[in-house]
């Protein structure tokens, strides 16, 4: 229920649900979407890829010293070129010309994109860590970090609890670890993020609230996406670019109960756990997790977030 905190471990979530109950996980794959390199000028440049748009081309977040001009090229370090071919907002569209095509050079070239707050090189372990157990739709330049408290124990002993599983994909976008920079929310402009609700889980769905089941969100991705594909008011097949932004204040239509990451002061994550558990009481969520040292972001902890006025939706 939405009572005071309960400390426990993911290892208990079986109990903590009932039989019936619809876990919906998102089943993206984060690519390897970190690239190093540098101006034809010769400054260095970091790129993070937000998008691969066909096999050319693709938008990225540059670092570097200045500003990349159309028509320069990027060196990376293995010798590959990318051609600057404009830009879109903050991001910097590049093409590659080779006949291998993108995915395949970011298979070479590229490196698992830990959040910026993990200030270390990916490792050999990051490459699968930083993946959740059901990924398999690449496209992602973050890891949905609820789901990777799952493992295949886990799932097993939801299963025996008669609590069922199903996917989505939202492919997570570098726009993910940005903080608010307005003053105001409603000027704030969330980045385009592509996502699959597809038929099948549209009538698991149904199923389940028809049998008195409850749908359980695993991470703010999950949300975002099935709050997309109720945008209309009843919850229908989705496939195309989402720019939810859920704040306090929001109705939700398509999710029961959320488990997700505590997450980084003055995100749109806070904001939409807090418009679902509501503020305070998530805020006293987060303060007993700070006093009892939980860990937070995106190798860190989970809490189950029941609806702020206990009404369930649907």
């Amino acid at each position: 229920d939405a009572g005071p905190c309960v400390d426990s471990h993911i290892r208990s979530l079986p109990a903590a649900l009932r039989a019936g109950d619809l876990l919906v996980f998102n089943d993206t794959r984060v690519l390897p979407a970190r690239m190093r390199g540098h101006k034809d000028s010769g400054g260095a440049v970091e790129l993070l890829l937000e998008r691969v748009e066909d096999e050319r081309t693709m938008l990225a977040q540059v670092r570097a010293s200045k500003p990349l001009r159309a028509r320069r090229r990027v060196r990376l370090e293995d010798g590959s070129e990318l051609e600057v071919i404009g830009r879109e907002g903050e991001f910097v569209r590049f093409r590659y010309a080779a006949a291998e095509g993108i995915a395949a050079l970011l298979d070479r070239v590229g490196a698992i994109p830990l959040p910026p707050y993990i200030e270390r090189t990916p490792d050999a372990a990051d490459v699968e860590r930083y993946q959740t157990v059901f990924a398999q739709a690449p496209g992602a330049v973050a890891a949905p970090t609820a789901g990777l408290h799952f493992d295949a124990p886990l799932l097993a002993a939801l299963a025996e609890q008669g609590i069922d599983t199903a996917m989505l994909t939202l492919h997570v976008g570098a726009g993910t670890f940005q903080s608010l920079r307005v003053d105001e929310i409603e000027e704030h402009r969330m980045h385009a993020e592509r996502c699959i609700v597809d038929a099948v889980l549209v009538e698991r769905i149904a199923a389940t609230r028809a049998r008195g089941g409850r749908i359980v969100a695993v991470g703010t991705t999950v949300v975002r996406a099935l709050e997309s594909a109720a945008a209309g008011g009843e919850l229908e097949p989705f496939a195309g670019e989402t720019r939810i932004f859920i704040t306090p204040g929001y109705r939700f239509r398509a999710i029961d109960l959320l488990l997700t990451n505590f997450h980084l002061p003055e995100s749109t994550l806070l904001m939409l756990v807090c418009a679902f558990g509501g503020h305070q009481r998530v805020l006293e969520a987060y303060r007993h997790a700070v006093a009892e040292g939980y860990r937070f972001f995106s190798y860190g902890d989970a809490m189950l977030v029941h609806p702020a006025d206990g009404v369930l939706s649907g």
